[in-house]
């Protein structure tokens, strides 16, 4: 090999493995749990940092080189250390995953599938924060996973975290029961122009979603409510927004509010990109289930499908692109 690299990312060495084995990038992503252009991009980057090519690839096959074979005893018994080091201290610990409120369903249904699929993992659930709340945890170790906007952070923080998307998850808007829109299956974007809607502002656990809804109401007439004493729990949330009454900007599916109805955004139909996030380096059974069941119910649900007429902002579409 041409060069002599002083540090190899062990992730780089187990994408080149599972593609080792498989000889089929297709196959190796779909086990991996990532896009395949991610994993091609993965398997050029460790290319670069050894100056070997390791792979022949045709459009009917694809081979190790003679650099491939070499190295892939050494990278075997590399991954085999690692595993071992984890397993001595502690990689099966219980894994603390942030699902932000109560009753939101696209990490509830993630959590719930991976415990279904690591029955012997210890995958404990909180309650807290917005993902640029969890992003400092994250990165300090205090928490293992959450979900949440990617880029909605700010890019020293997503330089240490990895990220799967999971969902493009509709918008809605929840409505005090004799608002004028309530009429409405479905309420037009440009409906909401001249009211004041609730999104957070002020919350620093939430900042990802208070700058999405800036991007979604710039030039469309939409104010956001000012910031508000901070509602600690569901009652007190429910409490405060039914004595200010305003509109609030929520995905569908957000847990009911008495005295409110949810109505779907459309024209265009704004999206949430989900995306489940995680430190860079972690390895933890919890984490390949977590990965495993977005990726299923994902699939299954078809979370990842464009609607007609969607929007996200350019920097969401980037994030998520990446991962394609």
């Amino acid at each position: 090999m041409a060069a002599s690299p002083a540090h190899i990312d062990p992730r780089l060495l187990r994408v080149f493995v599972v593609v080792a084995e498989e000889l089929h990038f297709t196959r190796a992503a779909a086990r991996l749990y990532v896009a395949q252009q991610a994993l091609s991009r993965d398997v050029r980057r460790l290319e670069r940092e050894l100056g070997a090519e390791l792979f022949l690839r045709s459009t009917r096959q694809v081979s190790l080189t003679a650099d491939g074979v070499r190295l892939l005893p050494y990278a075997r018994r590399a991954l085999a250390a690692q595993d071992a080091l984890l397993a001595a201290f502690g990689q099966a610990r219980p894994l603390l995953v942030d699902l932000n409120s109560p009753g939101l369903e696209t990490a509830r249904r993630v959590l719930h599938r991976a415990r279904e699929l690591a029955p012997d993992c210890e995958l404990m659930a909180r309650y807290e924060s917005g993902l640029t709340g969890a992003a400092a945890e994250l990165l300090a170790g205090r928490l293992d996973a959450s979900f949440g906007r990617f880029a909605g952070l700010d890019p020293a923080l997503r330089s240490g975290l990895e990220q799967q998307p999971v969902r493009f998850e509709p918008m809605a808007v929840i409505l005090p029961s004799d608002h004028r829109l309530v009429a409405l299956d479905a309420v037009p974007l440009c409906a909401l122009a001249g009211e004041t809607v609730y999104a957070g502002a002020g919350n620093e656990r939430t900042l990802e979603w208070t700058d999405l809804t800036f991007r979604l109401f710039e030039g469309r007439g939409i104010a956001v409510a000012p910031p508000l004493p901070l509602a600690v729990g569901e009652e007190e949330f429910r409490r405060v927004m039914a004595k200010d009454r305003y509109p609030i900007l929520a995905v569908v599916g957000f847990p009911a509010i008495p005295g409110s109805v949810s109505r779907p955004l459309v024209d265009p139909v704004p999206l949430s990109p989900v995306s489940l996030v995680w430190r860079k380096g972690l390895v933890h059974p919890g984490v390949d289930a977590l990965r495993r069941a977005a990726a299923e119910t994902g699939r299954a649900e078809g979370w990842l499908q464009w609607p007609a007429d969607g929007w996200i902002p350019a920097s969401d579409q980037e994030v998520m692109d990446d991962h394609k």
